[in-house]
């Protein structure tokens, strides 16, 4: 086995020189040095649109974008080979400012939304200004995989990803090979977060395995996983709301920049998220937003839980703070007063809340939870700032706050979501063959819940098969697997349990086989007989549709939410906090 390195970019722009591999190929133990006219396929991917280099090609336009590949027996070779690669960058001006980026017509996609009158006003208005920093998934386990050469110009991919097939779909494309020729296996997930939809290694490792002939191994440190995959978009966002002296909700105009960075990734469906929920869960007659996802030469944003719903949830809740105290309404009640329930209509896009949605519920509940106990006494570890500050408990205020979060479930906006699932029986037991990721949140213990109900057995495993031998269940994200993927379980279950049953002549499936009337009619392994019996099925939700040029329709699939409440002691003369 070897291993490989990346070689990337000091600058955030430049222009690509001569790439000398020389100095690294004169390196023992050094096997290959890739650049980009070593990519036999497609030279760009993307999980959206593919305009990310798999290695530059004549410029660079982030700092850490990946510019050459080195395979080397060692880890340390290959880290030093790296380094050895002698690049020349010519530095251009980069563009750093989403804002300059946007008069510039660097932009990846516009969201307006027009919903009510616009000449609508309410008595009362405040405004806001809101920035929201980039934040990263750090997940506790870096990227790293395995790329196995197959002997016959295809290769195994062994990944931590959240979707197979989107991986051996751009995988595929840059080597110029078939979708049956790559077949990528989910590897444990050390955590994931949004930031393992986008390919990061995947291909670089397979172009060096299939140069070299021999299985190649990646494992990016902490500092290169930075630059490694996507990010959360900054933002920043300007809000007016206008309400009656009631705190009824009359008007929200709103104004949302994010900045994807270089590359498109997600930073579509990211902003129309965040233009669709930047009202929060909440009433209101008439809606304004313009939301604007700008290209940059600072790193590629993308999926991050929330996708895009977070930020604009800083920005809404924020601002039924500052009408609550503008009104002198408890900013609890403010908001119940402008809860959606079922029946409503969705403030942005008009599509009408059909299900259950317990916005008051989930308000009411976590105000209602025990407040902590004020400290007794001056013990400096309970005050803001810890041991060491002079701070007496006299100068402290404690403050209560709440907010909602409020997003969507599923894919939406006309994308064709299904999940595809298998259920076997065999003499065994039931085995259930999925695709869909296991990242933390519990699918695979879904799944086999699913199938005992269906079933009527216990002897149930999940089996992550390779992209080869499984369809897709698309990504392990936007909430949707449980729905999508145990959707799909559970009809390919009904659908054994109904065969099982009728090659018995009737009765119910058991641990034991069939049992009828309290009797055993056939076992499990009579049932089965020569073959196991086999069923795969294909769930979708209901459809959605493309927003018109007002950002209206019937967008999402449907909606979860969430509240918290923050207790948080202040002292306001040294700027400290600390959450209680």
């Amino acid at each position: 086995m070897l291993w490989g390195a990346t070689v990337r970019s000091p600058h955030a722009r430049a222009r690509l020189g001569r790439i000398d591999p020389a100095p690294a190929l004169r390196m023992r133990g050094v096997r290959a040095v890739l650049l980009v006219e070593d990519v036999p396929g497609r030279r760009t991917f993307g999980l959206e649109v593919p305009d990310q280099p798999v290695l530059a090609d004549g410029e660079v336009r982030f700092w850490g974008e990946p510019v050459a590949l080195v395979a080397a027996a060692d880890p340390e070779t290959a880290r030093r080979a790296a380094a050895a690669v002698e690049v020349g960058f010519h530095p251009l001006e980069p563009v750093l400012d989403p804002e300059e980026a946007v008069r510039r017509g660097m932009v990846f996609r516009k969201v307006q939304i027009r919903r009510g009158d616009p000449t609508l006003r309410g008595a009362v208005t405040v405004e806001g200004t809101y920035r929201v920093g980039m934040q990263d998934q750090a997940p506790l386990g870096t990227e790293s995989g395995l790329a196995v050469p197959d002997g016959r110009g295809g290769v195994d991919l062994h990944i931590a990803t959240q979707d197979i097939h989107a991986d051996q779909r751009q995988v595929a494309a840059s080597l110029g090979l078939s979708p049956d020729e790559v077949r990528v296996h989910l590897a444990g997930v050390g955590g994931a977060f949004g930031a393992r939809e986008d390919v990061s290694l995947q291909i670089h490792l397979c172009l060096l395995a299939l140069a070299t002939g021999r299985p190649v191994k990646m494992v990016y440190g902490r500092a290169e996983s930075f630059s490694g995959h996507v990010h959360r978009h900054p933002a920043w966002m300007w809000y007016r709301h206008e309400a009656e002296p009631d705190g009824t909700l009359v008007r929200v105009t709103a104004r949302i920049l994010m900045d994807g960075g270089a590359y498109q990734s997600t930073s579509a469906p990211v902003i129309a998220n965040a233009a669709y929920f930047s009202v929060g869960p909440y009433r209101c007659a008439s809606v304004e937003v313009d939301a604007v996802a700008a290209r940059t030469n600072n790193p590629p944003c993308g999926a991050m839980r929330g996708f895009g719903a977070v930020q604009a949830c800083f920005g809404h809740e924020s601002q039924m703070d500052r009408l609550a105290a503008e009104l002198r309404i408890d900013p609890v009640e403010l908001r119940v007063r402008n809860a959606l329930a079922r029946g409503d209509r969705m403030p942005t896009t008009g599509q009408a809340i059909e299900d259950t949605l317990p916005v008051t519920d989930v308000l009411r509940t976590v105000a209602a939870l025990p407040l902590p106990e004020e400290p007794e006494g001056e013990d400096p570890r309970f005050l803001p700032g810890g041991l060491g500050r002079t701070t007496p408990r006299s100068a402290v205020r404690r403050g209560i706050g709440y907010a909602v979060g409020f997003k969507n479930l599923a894919f939406g906006e006309g994308f064709d979501d299904f999940a595809e699932a298998r259920v076997v029986l065999t003499a065994d037991g039931a085995e259930v063959h999925t695709a869909a990721a296991e990242i933390g949140q519990g699918i695979v213990t879904v799944c086999e819940q699913i199938a005992r109900t269906a079933l009527g057995i216990e002897a149930v495993r999940v089996i992550h098969p390779d992209t080869s031998r499984i369809g897709p269940s698309f990504s392990s994200s936007a909430s949707r697997q449980t729905q999508m993927t145990g959707g799909a379980v559970l009809e390919a279950a009904r659908r054994v349990r109904d065969e099982a049953v009728a090659r018995a002549g009737g009765g119910e499936l058991t641990d034991d086989g069939v049992v009828r009337d309290g009797r055993r009619v056939a076992t499990l392994a009579e049932l089965c007989g020569d073959a196991p019996i086999s069923h795969t099925a294909r769930f979708r939700h209901p459809p959605t549709e493309e927003p018109d040029e007002d950002g209206q329709g019937r967008i999402h699939a449907g909606y979860c939410l969430s509240a918290h409440r923050a207790v948080v002691d202040v002292d306001p003369d040294l700027g400290l906090l600390r959450v209680v």
